[in-house]
Formats: structure tokens, sequence, C-alpha cells
């Protein structure tokens, strides 16, 4: 055997060998992933870039708009973690520090980085229009943070960009494009196009999930089909609401919504 076909079978392999040690399951839906990161380390790195983004953005000091997002986020929070500890489940959220800011902007947006930190632009507000419109939103972002969602496709680019290095290495030898890749893959950004978008496994799941986290929180989850109904007639012409610009067609989500509400109808006990 030549001296780069060694190279390649002892790449290979030690790709594999992570690949089979990174395999996991997402809670509730039970899908397998691929997830390399260890939560401790993803949390850790999402804490700085978290408060490096709210020191150059602007949060709301309108107390009606921070403390509605601030109510509805920790509702859906103490839901959740209700759950997990009736159903053993714990370890979903085990790391978790949930934290809840409003950004003055005009985008129609909001994310939510590993750990529970999680953001919610001044423009989605006019849209959510109540309470539970505005679960619809934080419920579907607590989903991905939850589903390991951003860490699934950081490990997916530590294989593909990186050669399969772990995180610790990546940081360390390749800072910036380390970086990159983390504000890439949890959609942290305000320019469109260039954020990788999530799988439209992931924003299924992220959906599933998030509706039956707003209802697990007391919140009706019909009111989600409204909702992405006023999000799609918020569009601009070629500018849609950021939200929009890399999620699935306004009609395949509100279907697949439609067939996930009775599902989540079982979790939903009115307040």
């Amino acid at each position: 055997m030549t001296t780069y076909r060694r190279i390649c079978a002892s790449v290979m392999a030690a790709m594999m060998a992570a690949l089979l040690a990174g395999c996991s399951e997402v809670a509730i839906t039970g899908r397998s992933q691929l997830n390399l990161i260890p939560d401790s380390t993803i949390n850790s790195m999402a804490v700085q870039e978290y408060n490096a983004f709210l020191k150059e953005n602007k949060t709301s000091t309108d107390p009606v708009k921070v403390d509605q997002v601030k109510r509805v986020g920790y509702r859906l929070v103490e839901a959740v973690e209700r759950y997990c500890r009736q159903n053993n489940m714990s370890q979903m959220i085990a790391g978790f520090a949930w934290e809840f800011n409003v950004v003055e902007s005009d985008q129609i947006n909001a994310w939510c980085m590993p750990g529970g930190k999680v953001v919610v632009y001044t423009g989605l507000l006019p849209v959510a229009q109540t309470d539970e419109g505005l679960a619809v939103v934080v419920g579907h972002e607590i989903a991905h943070a939850i589903a390991r969602h951003g860490s699934e496709r950081m490990s997916q680019g530590l294989l593909v960009q990186m050669g399969g290095m772990a995180l610790s290495e990546a940081v360390s030898s390749q800072p910036v494009a380390t970086q990159r890749l983390f504000m890439q893959s949890f959609g942290i950004g305000t320019q469109v196009g260039i954020l990788l978008p999530y799988s439209r496994t992931h924003e299924k799941e992220a959906d599933r999930l998030g509706l039956i986290f707003m209802a697990m929180a007391g919140y009706d989850p019909r009111v989600a089909v409204d909702f992405w109904k006023r999000m799609s007639a918020a569009k601009d012409g070629a500018s849609p609401p950021e939200l929009l610009s890399t999620h699935p067609a306004d009609s395949t989500r509100i279907a697949y919504l439609q067939e996930m509400i009775p599902e989540a109808l079982r979790y939903y006990t009115p307040r």
C-alpha cells in the first residue's frame, strides 16, 4: 500500500470512528443524529458569541416588548423543564442557562444559540401580535437548541470542511474559520444569503417540537397556522422576512403544521 493510500485509509478510519462515536438521538422525535461536539464546549462558545452579539447590537429598553419576550420565553422554559423532570429526560437541557434578549431591528427574526441563549428582534413582534403568536417562533427556536441542530450541522462542517478535526483543535489552529462555521451553523447574522439554511429535516423537527413545547406551556398550537400566514403576508417582494429566507415554503410549512397539530394538542391544557 502506498503512503498516500495509507494516509487516506487512516483518515477514513478516523472519520468512521468519529461518526460512530458521535451518533445520538433527538429527544421526543427519536431521530438519530451526528453530534461530535460536547455540550459543555459548544455552550461555552455560545456564551462568548452571544455576549459579543449583544455588545454589537442595540438591545431594547421598551419594558412592554422586553416583558413580553421574557414572559413567553420563561413560560416555555418552565413547561419544557417540567416535562423533562417528569419523564427522566433532564439530560436534554443539562447545562442550559436560559437568557432572553430583545434587539432593536426591523428584521422579522429570532434565534436561539446552544445552552438557551435567545434573541428576538423587535420587527417580529408586530407579526406575532400576541403571546401565543410569539410562542410559535420562540418555541421553534428553542426546539432547534434542544434538538442540537446547530451542533449537528457544525459537526458535519468539521468533518467536511476541516477534515474531521476536534472542535478544540479547530479553534486553536483555525480560529477565524471556526468562528465562521459557528455563526453559519447556528444561523447568527444579518445578511440574507450567506448563512447556511437549516435542512428540511431540521426545520420540520423544530416545527413539530415547537408546537409540542408551546402546547406544554398552555399556548394553543392551532394559532401556528395563522401566525405563518401572517409571516407569508409580511413578505415584501424579493425581501422576505429573515425568518423565512432559509425556511420551507409557506404552503409546505402550513400543511405540515396542520398534520402535527393533533399530536401537539395531546400536550395542551389551556391556562
